[in-house]
């Protein structure tokens, strides 16, 4: 196996600020992001995979006491290993295209709440056919785990059809609905198995000798590429988040995916290339409007987002490993508007100016009211932020105090609402739906967030995945969210392993069977 060894720690740390994958500009580092690889600068991409030492063989990370059942397993390490090992009715890229993998065909209703989908050839990696009922039964286990958490809001029913197709009821119109239908399927009587059965490419293995995916030679997809090409990946068994650091860094390891906005990330400092890929977490500020005497007229939380230092938050709490937003979606997404997005950006200048004519509540006393900021004092990183807010609010003249708690104490204040803001964190699903926070009773929607005329809109957005610029918008106009950062997965590789590498939010090792959404489509509507 070929090793790369870390570099002195001056050059590390050089190489630990290359986290600017997916741009076309020249960084500060002297480094040119290359399609999505970092390269160093006037190095030609084939160079990277030639060099005096042998081939490099493919090696993975493992947890062995966390599970690797993708239907409930959330390990980001033991996920890279799940998407060799299990498949989905689709696949979702990063650029957010769907391509039918155990989908031969499928349909939608005129009414886009119902969407059926018609099973292939496909078998598990014991030949096995796989049934209608064990995509019902993966679904449904899926739909407890958390990791899915609101993915599957509008989700009514999963069942089979008399045509043999299995059937999806929705309660909303939802033009996008394949880009979650990636959860990976295995057999009906494993769904709680810590190790099923799956139809991928790859085979865990257990023995004297170690841990590590097999390549089946019968798969049901035949010759199909994918990004890794070994017979056998060695697994490495790792116990934490530094250990599995190390293990890349000196070499042993070959890809990992890290999450930067978890409380236990380690920093690399090696040589690697690096793929930013949207996670769907959003940290983010909620108004207690129904509660607070801030906001009884609803002004204080139109022009709070002004007082929001994204850019110092993404750089100091999480060097720059996160991605500012104003809005509520990864700037990665085609719905990102640029040109809206500024007019909600930090302009302390401008909050001094709306500041003056607003009416601050007073005390009994008579004396300035506290502006209190919950955040859960379990996450450092919040903690940083909401001390950062509250001390550059209280800098421009709203006298501001952190709410530091832990556990259920800092649940039990966020449902009493005895609060002014909070700071929060939630994972949105691939379509970036909003309506847990607008919708009546929704479990984001704490402070009085519910909203008619925004769940509405939010609504329609996922109808035909469009009007999020009004939505945003109005959302903007309105305050009673406000968007922070954005973060994404880190998935590192060894330079020049995996020349074809192209993760995705879900998989890792990304891959397509040639087939389309427009080839597989049935034009013909359910009735």
């Amino acid at each position: 196996m070929k090793r790369i060894l870390c570099l002195s720690l001056a050059a590390a740390l050089m190489f630990s600020m290359l986290a600017g994958c997916g741009t076309n500009k020249i960084d500060n580092s002297g480094y040119i992001p290359t399609g999505d690889a970092i390269l160093m600068e006037g190095q030609e991409p084939e160079d990277i995979a030639k060099g005096d030492e042998e081939t490099q063989e493919l090696t993975l990370a493992y947890y062995p006491d966390r599970s690797l059942n993708p239907l409930f397993g959330s390990d980001y390490t033991n996920r890279v290993l799940m998407s060799l090992m299990y498949q989905g009715l689709f696949a979702v890229s990063r650029q957010k295209k769907a391509y039918p993998i155990l989908c031969d065909h499928y349909r939608s209703a005129s009414d886009g709440r119902t969407w059926v989908v018609y099973l292939g050839n496909a078998t598990f990696s014991d030949g096995s056919p796989v049934t209608v009922e064990d995509v019902v039964a993966s679904y449904e286990r899926a739909r407890e785990n958390d990791y899915y958490k609101y993915r599957f809001r509008h989700l009514v029913e999963v069942s089979a059809t008399d045509d043999g197709g299995v059937a999806f009821y929705l309660d909303t119109r939802y033009g996008d609905f394949p880009l979650l239908l990636d959860v990976p399927i295995v057999k009906a009587e494993e769904v709680e198995a810590d190790r099923p059965l799956g139809t991928g490419p790859y085979v865990f293995s257990e023995g004297a000798g170690g841990a590590n995916l097999l390549r089946n030679p019968a798969w049901w997809c035949g010759d199909v590429e994918i990004p890794a090409v070994d017979k056998t990946i060695d697994l490495v068994e790792v116990h934490s988040v530094s250990e599995v650091r190390d293990q890349f860094q000196f070499g042993n390891v070959s890809v990992v995916c890290t999450n930067p906005m978890s409380a236990t990330f380690a920093e690399y400092r090696c040589d690697y290339e690096l793929w930013e890929v949207e996670s769907g977490q959003m940290i983010y500020v909620g108004c207690n409007i129904s509660y607070s005497d801030f906001f009884d007229d609803g002004t204080l939380r139109t022009f709070l987002t002004y007082a929001m230092d994204r850019e110092s938050f993404a750089k100091d709490v999480y060097k720059g490993m996160v991605t500012p937003v104003t809005l509520p979606c990864s700037p990665e997404e085609a719905y990102y508007n640029k040109s809206l997005a500024m007019q909600y950006s930090y302009e302390p200048l401008k909050f001094l100016e709306k500041l003056r004519s607003y009416r601050v509540p007073t005390s009994k006393n008579g004396g300035t009211r506290e502006f209190r900021v919950l955040v859960n004092a379990d996450d450092s990183a919040r903690v940083s932020i909401a001390r950062s807010i509250a001390s550059t609010l209280t800098e421009l003249g709203l006298n501001a105090v952190t709410v530091e708690e832990s556990g259920r104490t800092y649940k039990d204040i966020l449902v009493a609402a005895n609060y002014e803001i909070y700071v929060g964190m939630t994972r949105l699903s691939p379509t970036m739906d909003l309506t847990e926070f607008f919708r009546p009773y929704g479990e984001l929607g704490r402070g009085g967030l519910a909203n008619e005329t925004l769940n509405n809109m939010a609504l329609n957005a996922l109808e035909n995945s469009g009007n999020y610029y009004n939505l945003y918008k109005k959302l903007g106009e309105d305050g009673r969210i406000i968007p922070l950062l954005f973060g994404h997965y880190a998935v590192y590789a060894q330079r020049g392993l995996l020349p074809n590498l192209d993760p995705a939010r879900d998989n890792v090792f990304f891959y397509t069977i040639g087939k389309t959404m427009e080839e597989c489509e049935v034009q013909e509507t359910v009735q």
